[in-house]
């Protein structure tokens, strides 16, 4: 069964609107949805903003019998490699505010008893995205600190969930897929602005593509 795990009801909306709903329960406080899209089995949680939400969503949808997790919704581009409102498919992924660097050593985002920074995440065979590293922090912000470290780190994409998700998933042993439509770029203006002024229309393109996402998940 797949289990998607989204943010704000904005993006989930890509999904939902697809589903037939059969039943709707909460976990921790987190609305899910169980029902068929695309002629699969769907758990659809709507966990809220970062990324302490986003792993009890998917602790959520695990608990409820999913057997693989996608993650979808916008987020922010951070170089020439993201254009605004295009989906991309998520290889690996960063928590770029979690550093105990001090206590153990290694790269910023490496998580305890881990030796990369980045986990890695399941890349459909069927799908045929451009594929981005993500960096995944509990800050929406303009920040030329954070820019440049998300840089050298090396991702192409910022949000405030995917990070999380995937630690969860890897720990649970449930392969984990993410992607991305882009509602802002750093250095173009405002990320909150262009959010705001993009968001819709990224969704849009996410929706677009669902069917496509859904059956390349087995």
């Amino acid at each position: 069964m797949i289990g998607a795990v989204i943010a704000l009801d904005s993006e989930a909306n890509a999904l939902l609107d697809q589903m037939e709903v059969e039943n709707i329960s909460t976990f921790c406080g987190k609305p899910v949805y169980m029902g068929k899209a695309f002629q699969k089995d769907v758990l659809l949680c709507v966990c809220g903003v970062g990324k302490v939400n986003a792993a009890a969503g998917t602790c959520a949808v695990l608990a409820k019998g999913a057997d693989i997790v996608l993650n979808f919704g916008v987020a922010g581009g951070l170089c020439d490699k993201t254009q605004l409102t295009e989906v991309y498919l998520i290889d690996k992924a960063v928590q770029y505010d979690f550093d105990i660097t001090q206590l153990e050593g290694g790269e910023i985002g490496t998580l305890d008893g881990e030796t990369e920074n980045f986990l890695p995440l399941l890349l459909p065979a069927a799908l045929d995205f451009p594929r981005r590293a993500l960096g995944t922090g509990d800050r929406f912000n303009d920040s030329p600190a954070d820019h440049d470290l998300l840089l050298r780190l090396g991702a192409h994409i910022r949000d405030m969930e995917g990070g999380a998700i995937a630690e969860v998933c890897k720990y649970a042993g449930v392969p984990c897929v993410s992607v991305k439509a882009i509602s802002d770029v750093y250095g173009a203006g405002s990320t909150t602005e262009q959010f705001e002024k993009n968001l819709a229309r990224a969704a849009l393109n996410l929706k677009a593509y669902m069917g496509e996402i859904v059956a390349a998940l087995g």
